[in-house]
């Protein structure tokens, strides 16, 4: 009823939205059914909720995707678990950005507003009527069992899952508003840079959410999964981090349109390919047409998803071809040392990235699609592809913050790049005569490198300079971000990418392990810590029995402590499911893990493995949502006349201002 109800009622809206542009006293009507709208998809998530935590197995969902046994936590989180929860989910989520932005109505782009609330609202009709085609969740059960068998065992034994989900959904519904924007500008014609003004801050959150859900998604996999990574180039993984490429590549293509009045047509082309990879990602997730641990199972909405992604595709189309005259540059760019081309070359990698993943993650669909073949394309293609450009990426992260704009660039002064060049190259050829292996994994340190010489060198610039009105280091350090966060933002991001960067290439290239079938007593060496097997204990529990490998690790004679790597059986699943012992520390760690043991207790087999770096993986994700959220964050409103929001001043490389129009919200 609530789904029927919704769907309706965003239906209404999606008109009276449209409708309104040129009839405002629409608009009241049009805010009361988007609110209705979110009380539907609350009541709904409410409704299912409560069944879940009330054990009403008499509701098929609950009767399929929980247990007596689960608990509270677990039970809650279940909502996402399985396949028409998870919708629930993101019509919320969906319904929640829809009545924020409907009051965080931007005074630059008061014209595109109802086109953009529209264009909303016919999304969330699209997700209403795609929960209604499910199966439904809320079917009676005839008879009622007496228990259920719970979420899927991997979904039930790591917090995480309660985090990581939420925050991809947040993440991709976020990216649904600044594509409501750029069809509200095809729509309007106003194609010029008031969309974007409209669209910073939803972009910026939307993207700090993916961040942190793929991150979290990286660190479930490696803390639940057992096989010691975190990223394996699964479809899934692959659907999460397309729209990620592309919206990072509009982060840094609005600037350029904000300063110079060009890439119009490619901005509004980013916001729309950013959507549709969404919806590629959640065909890809939804229809299963893949198996994957983080997919869920056969479900009818393969050919709706299909449909919606075509009619996306062909109504944009159809937009940019209607608009095509109001596309056009206002300037052009002046010199390929200047910033906007800086942030072209960026988007041009981005995009290849993007491209390059796409087309490995959905080539086997097309092969089996054309002739019945499975194929499969693997970490090597990714890898080999993938990495090359991620370099190129982290080698412009150290340039572009120093070149200037414009038609400065012919006078740019590129001294300020010897210091961070010579330290790059200082750290590849120290690595290199230390011994260490891997001259990819060494290019990769020395790039890195030189990408955080130059965004301190471009720190210290903006502290030094704000030191000339106080005597404190620390207060000219506060008052130069808190007077440029959008820049200083940008930068912390880029420290955190560099991180990110690091520990990808040392735990990816050095890490090292031993597997060895240890009877009680017995120990193996690996990486010079010493594992030793002090027993096997067996343990029976209401929801599972498990048998744990009881190992104590030592380093120099130094005891690190008695770790449990385990295998647990549960009645729903005919094979065990491993559980990592993770020994995490600041410069590597211990991941142990166990695939038998011996019937009478008297041995396991233990496989340990000593990886470099991890824990900056994690560290450096913090600091790019840590520095999206600062960017994020408003800047001090200064008006001109009229009221009119003014660019505020930068200190940047140009000494030019910055044209971030904050506080731009009535």
């Amino acid at each position: 009823m609530f789904l029927a109800a919704g769907f309706g009622m965003s239906l209404v809206a999606t008109g009276l939205w449209a409708a309104s542009s040129r009839r405002p006293h629409l608009r009241a009507a049009a805010r009361l059914l988007t609110w209705a709208s979110l009380v539907a998809s609350v009541g709904v998530v409410v409704l299912m909720e409560w069944a879940l935590v009330t054990h009403d197995f008499s509701v098929r969902y609950v009767a399929e995707n929980s247990a007596l046994e689960v608990p509270t936590y677990y039970r809650v989180i279940s909502l996402w678990a399985a396949l028409e929860g998870s919708l629930f989910l993101w019509l919320l989520v969906l319904a929640v950005f829809a009545v924020v932005m409907m009051y965080r109505v931007p005074a630059r782009a008061r014209d595109l507003h109802p086109a953009a609330m529209a264009t909303l609202m016919s999304v969330a009709v699209f997700f209403f009527g795609l929960a209604l085609v499910a199966e439904n969740a809320f079917a009676r059960m005839s008879p009622v069992p007496e228990n259920g068998p719970g979420p899927n065992p991997l979904l039930q034994d790591h917090p995480l899952m309660g985090i990581h989900p939420p925050l991809l959904y947040v993440g991709y519904v976020g990216l649904t508003v600044p594509f409501a924007y750029a069809v509200a500008a095809l729509v309007t014609g106003e194609t010029g840079r008031e969309w974007l003004a409209a669209t910073r801050v939803w972009l910026l959150l939307a993207w700090a959410s993916l961040t942190a859900g793929i991150l979290l998604g990286a660190w479930w996999s490696y803390e639940v999964l057992g096989w010691g990574g975190y990223w394996a180039w699964d479809p899934v993984e692959n659907a999460s981090i397309l729209p990620w490429f592309t919206a990072t590549a509009l982060i840094h293509s609005v600037m350029v349109q904000q300063r110079r009045s060009i890439l119009r047509a490619w901005n509004l082309s980013l916001a729309a390919s950013t959507f549709l990879l969404v919806l590629i990602g959640t065909f890809i997730t939804r229809s299963g047409v893949i198996a994957s641990v983080h997919a869920f199972t056969q479900s009818p909405l393969g050919p709706v998803l299909l449909g919606y992604i075509v009619f996306v595709l062909l109504a944009m189309t159809g937009l940019f071809v209607w608009r095509a005259n109001r596309l056009g540059a206002v300037e052009r760019i002046e010199s390929m040392a200047s910033r906007e081309a800086g942030f072209l070359v960026n988007n041009v990698l981005f995009v290849a990235l993007a491209v390059t993943v796409l087309f490995g993650t959905t080539f086997p669909l097309l092969v089996e699609a054309l002739n019945g073949d499975r194929v499969s394309v693997g970490a090597p293609y990714f890898n080999r592809m993938a990495v090359p450009l991620a370099l190129l990426l982290v080698l412009l992260m150290g340039v572009g913050p120093m070149l200037p704009w414009g038609r400065d660039a012919e006078t740019a002064d590129f001294s300020r790049l010897r210091l961070p060049l010579v330290i790059g190259l200082g750290v590849v050829a120290g690595l290199g005569l230390s011994g260490l292996p891997h001259p990819l994994t060494l290019v990769t340190f020395g790039v890195a490198a030189f990408a955080l010489s130059a965004v301190v060198a471009e720190l210290a610039r903006g502290v030094r300079a704000a030191k000339r009105d106080t005597d404190a280091w620390l207060g000219a350090a506060g008052r130069a971000v808190t007077g440029n966060r959008r820049r200083y933002g940008g930068l912390l991001t880029h420290a955190g990418v560099v991180v990110v960067a690091v520990a990808i290439a040392g735990s990816s290239s050095y890490s090292v392990s031993e597997e060895r079938s240890l009877d009680v007593g017995e120990s193996v060496e690996v990486g010079g810590y010493t594992v030793t097997l002090a027993g096997v204990d067996r343990e029976r529990t209401s929801r599972f029995m498990q048998v744990a490998a009881r190992t104590e690790l030592t380093r120099d004679g130094a005891d690190l402590g008695t770790w449990e790597p385990m295998l647990r059986f549960y009645p729903t699943m005919s094979e065990a499911i491993g559980r990592p012992s993770v020994r995490t520390g600041v410069t590597e760690d211990v991941y142990l893990t166990v695939s038998a043991v011996s019937a009478d207790a008297s041995g396991a087999v233990v496989r340990a493995t000593v990886t470099p770096m991890v824990l900056w993986l994690w560290v450096g994700g913090g600091v790019m949502v840590g520095g999206a959220l600062l960017a994020m964050w408003p800047g001090r409103r200064r008006a001109g006349r009229n009221g009119a929001p003014v660019p505020l001043a930068s200190t940047d490389s140009g000494g030019l201002p910055d044209h971030s129009w904050a506080g731009e919200v009535r």
